[in-house]
């Protein structure tokens, strides 16, 4: 046996491993659930607050905002502070942020608080995959990442059935202080389970890069997040915030180049590995999540179904994922990703194509069917993909790989949401108006499908049950024709996977490995 062999980290997941896991999908788990547990309570913030749906909007819009702003700055900091210490201060400020939103007395200081929240979920995820890259070596990150996709996945899943418990059953203010303990647990289990760290203060901070990259970034997901609010791409709070935003990230690029320690290392692009990875998880991120938001929606405003049975709807999904994303792990691990995520991605297709079919009485065996190959599907797609991104990268670019992998992954989110809701929006804004019937509080007429949509969350209007019943159908066409378009973005995801790695690759010697990690291993 050669020492080589001798110093590699074994095949197997061991007790150290598994135990700094735990630590980063708790977090993990905090951060994705917050967002989609939020996102049910729009309506109820609009009571208690008083305010238009424009203004509780921004409790996902400045949480979203907070995260571009501070996820460019991670993998800096990663290198310069320590991995544990960062981490803790972001478990630290998260929490902090979940209990002051449970204060909040109007809707102005849920939103300012929020954005504190989002400060230390912005840095929970690409540290945590950082940490267990660094944790798991080239060997076995396939499994590993396998671990922290469980949460990625049913974060969406979780989320709504969650917060509609917890907003029946106590108040809207549970779904932050739930946080508290989770977040305490979370702070204590870090302390001890997360190694000292061995931070590199040698690299100096690249402020021009931070003035360009994250002010763009903020400025064009504000855009981007306008989009369904104004409707259209020409609205000047769409175009003008997004070309600016645009401008500023453009001449990033181009100055990123110059320094010797840029905030974002473009220069790991050179990686083809790296590159053609990160474009089919862009391209899936756009193609799946944007529409996969909707689904909750169509089991609301068409079936009429409660927001906690419509979380329990999409299970079915989540189901799918647990359990493939562990067979799916192991198999990165051991075959080339070109191999395996085409025959994932077909299966996320197939199920997908059902809800292009959608009306108003689909059978839900066969939605809740569908949802489950679609699960099979996710649960071997997104972790290979990721795991290919950073398998090759060495122990000191792990930090900015995973940086660079959660802003495309930030971006693609938030363009294929609001392309997905503008779609919708558009689609219903075609309704034809109810002659003579008018919305009390806004003053404007009120058309066949909003009045459909109220039915069916119980709100009664004077309107006859035939228009209600011809509304209703317009609602459900439009899901369909905006799941359509989702379909076939899907299908385009096809052509970035046909470039993943089809054959076995040897792992660089100076790839991130676990023999080659003191930050993390004893």
């Amino acid at each position: 046996m050669t020492d080589q062999a001798a110093a590699a980290p074994p095949e197997k997941l061991d007790a150290a491993v598994f135990k700094i896991a735990g630590v980063v999908v708790l977090g993990a788990v905090m951060s994705i659930l917050d967002i989609t547990v939020v996102s049910v309570a729009l309506p109820t913030f609009q009571t208690e607050f008083n305010a238009t749906y424009a203004e509780v909007a921004w409790t996902l819009t400045g949480y979203t905002l907070a995260l571009a702003t501070v996820i460019p700055l991670s993998g800096w900091a990663a290198d310069r502070f320590g991995t544990k210490r960062l981490y803790m201060l972001a478990l630290l400020l998260f929490t902090a942020g979940s209990v002051l939103c449970a204060t909040a007395g109007s809707i102005e200081q849920l939103v300012g608080y929020r954005v504190l929240q989002g400060l230390g979920g912005g840095m929970l995820m690409p540290l945590g995959m950082t940490i267990m890259t660094r944790a798991a070596g080239p060997k076995r990150i396939g499994r590993l990442m396998a671990v922290l996709g469980i949460p990625m996945l049913l974060g969406p899943i979780g989320g709504p059935i969650l917060g509609g418990w917890l907003i029946e059953a106590a108040s809207w203010h549970w779904i932050f202080l739930i946080n508290l303990p989770i977040g305490i647990v979370a702070l204590v289990y870090a302390f001890f389970a997360l190694p000292k760290d061995s931070p590199v203060p040698s690299e100096s901070f690249d402020f021009v890069g931070m003035l360009l990259l994250s002010p763009g970034l903020a400025l064009f997901l504000f855009g981007v997040s306008s989009l369904p609010q104004e409707g259209t791409i020409t609205a000047p709070k769409v175009w003008i915030t997004m070309l600016i935003g645009a401008i500023m990230m453009v001449t990033f690029v181009w100055y990123s180049f110059r320094p010797r320690h840029p905030l974002l290392d473009l220069r790991l692009f050179r990686n083809r590995r790296l590159t053609v990875s990160t474009v089919a998880l862009f391209v899936f991120i756009i193609a799946f999540m944007g529409a996969g938001l909707l689904f909750p929606s169509y089991f609301l405003q068409v079936r009429g179904e409660s927001t906690l049975h419509a979380g329990l709807l999409m299970a079915p999904q989540g189901i799918g994922a647990m359990l493939t994303m562990p067979i799916a792990g192991m198999l990165a691990d051991r075959v080339p990703v070109g191999r395996t995520v085409p025959f994932a991605m077909a299966l996320i297709a197939a199920g997908f194509f059902t809800f292009t079919q959608v009306g108003v009485d689909t059978s839900y065996v066969l939605l809740c069917g569908s949802l489950f190959v679609m699960g099979l599907g996710m649960g071997g797609t997104m972790m290979p993909i990721m795991t290919s991104a950073l398998r090759t990268l060495d122990h000191h670019d792990v930090a900015r790989g995973s940086t660079l992998v959660n802003i495309l992954q930030q971006i693609g989110g938030s363009i294929g949401t609001a392309t997905m809701s503008v779609i919708l929006t558009s689609q219903l804004n075609q309704s034809p108006d109810i002659p003579g019937a008018v919305n009390p509080q806004t003053g404007e007429p009120v058309t066949e499908a909003g009045a459909a949509i109220a039915h069916q969350q119980g709100i009664n209007l004077p309107i006859p049950p035939d228009i209600i019943e011809r509304g209703l159908n317009f609602v459900a066409d439009s899901f369909a024709t905006t799941f359509t378009v989702g379909f076939f973005l899907v299908l385009a995801t096809f052509i970035p996977i046909a470039f993943l790695p089809r054959k076995k690759e040897e792992i660089p010697a100076g790839a991130t490995d676990s023999a080659d990690a003191p930050v993390m291993i004893h």
